[in-house]
């Protein structure tokens, strides 16, 4: 297992680096691929002194101002909504299941919502819409546990349910406020599509703590969610504590996903196309699904924002659009041949 998992990381690993390089290079401006890396190394300490700068200033701002936070902030989103699609997908045993099952995504749009329509949306600052996004996110978590248990405990079918009639409220409610709207229907509806323009360091370095804290946490339920796989009464058999395991996995997966959302808006797909691509190249095994699908989340949205940026230069497509055209076909094709397989299984 451990023999996979490096090597499967190693490639996923690379082609990150690839994808980085591709982002850091092309643009409104193109800057060769050898430079791109030569002006990175540059600026770390201790290695800066061997090499000589031959870049102009210019590019140097581009690759490391201009481009590098949000290379850095899309490798960010796409590993935190990657890593709790696997945990949703692992604790409701739903390959359906995805960050947004349990109305996370539609609690955060109905904040920001409310603060671009009433204007409210730099009232604290430029963290406004984040800081009541997230927060919004996170008390529908709490509303849809509320609903969905009895006597302390939340059958998977509850969960699933109430997190559907939550999240079919709560959009109903944004597309209210939308209808509401005037001058701010095209924001509104640009932070619900996702994405991360105008988006500098400061972003990543809010974000970043909650993908290594979360990570932390999910990484070290491998085991439990395997065991989980094999059905609630046998795990708990093989000495799974299941309640606590289904309420911490559950929870840090939706704090992934309530902070990456809070900041880039809402971009669907990632965590349902990423984990079922992990799981059909290195199998089942969660031990392995989790930390690949946080490498490969990364190079989804990476990949995703590249194209998003230079489809239509100068202009730009929303990124949770690029991630729907790429995910919705490929998930498609998913369920095609998982029914063609059941088909040859009778």
């Amino acid at each position: 297992m451990r023999r996979r998992l490096l090597l499967s990381g190693a490639a996923v690993t690379a082609l990150l680096l690839l994808t980085a390089t591709v982002s850091l290079s092309y643009g409104s401006a193109r800057v060769p691929a050898g430079e791109v890396w030569r002006i990175v190394l540059h600026a770390v300490p201790g290695l800066g002194g061997w090499i000589t700068p031959d870049w102009t200033p210019a590019e140097e701002a581009i690759v490391l101002t201009v481009r590098m936070s949000r290379v850095v902030l899309a490798m960010v989103v796409g590993a935190a909504l990657a890593l709790a699609g696997a945990g949703f997908q692992a604790v409701l045993r739903n390959p359906l299941a995805d960050p947004y099952t349990l109305g996370v995504a539609s609690g955060a749009s109905v904040g920001a919502a409310f603060l671009i329509l009433f204007g409210l949306q730099t009232a604290l600052g430029a963290w406004t819409v984040p800081l009541v996004a997230f927060t919004t996110g996170m008390l529908t978590l709490a509303f849809v546990f509320r609903l969905a248990s009895t006597q302390g405990k939340a059958g998977l079918e509850t969960l699933l349910l109430a997190g559907i009639v939550v999240q079919a409220f709560l959009g109903a409610m944004v597309s209210f406020m939308v209808s509401l709207s005037n001058s701010v229907v095209n924001e509104i509806v640009f932070w619900m599509m996702g994405s991360l323009s105008m988006r500098g360091w400061g972003f990543t370095q809010v974000l970043l703590p909650y993908l290594v804290a979360g990570a932390a946490i999910l990484l070290g339920y491998g085991r439990p969610m395997n065991l989980l796989a094999l059905g609630e009464r046998q795990a708990a058999h093989l000495g799974i504590h299941v309640e606590r395991t289904k309420l911490i996995v559950l929870t840090v997966s939706t704090l992934l996903t309530a902070a990456a959302v809070s900041v880039t808006g809402v971009i669907g797909f990632v965590g349902l196309v990423v984990p079922h691509l992990v799981r059909l190249v290195v199998g089942p095994d969660y031990r392995l699904i989790l930390p690949l699908s946080l490498l490969t989340g990364s190079v989804y949205v990476l990949a995703a924002d590249t194209i998003a940026r230079m489809a239509l230069s100068p202009k730009e497509l929303p990124l949770g659009v690029v991630t729907a055209l790429i995910g919705a076909p490929f998930f498609a094709y998913l369920l095609a041949k998982q029914k063609k397989r059941a088909g040859g299984m009778r």
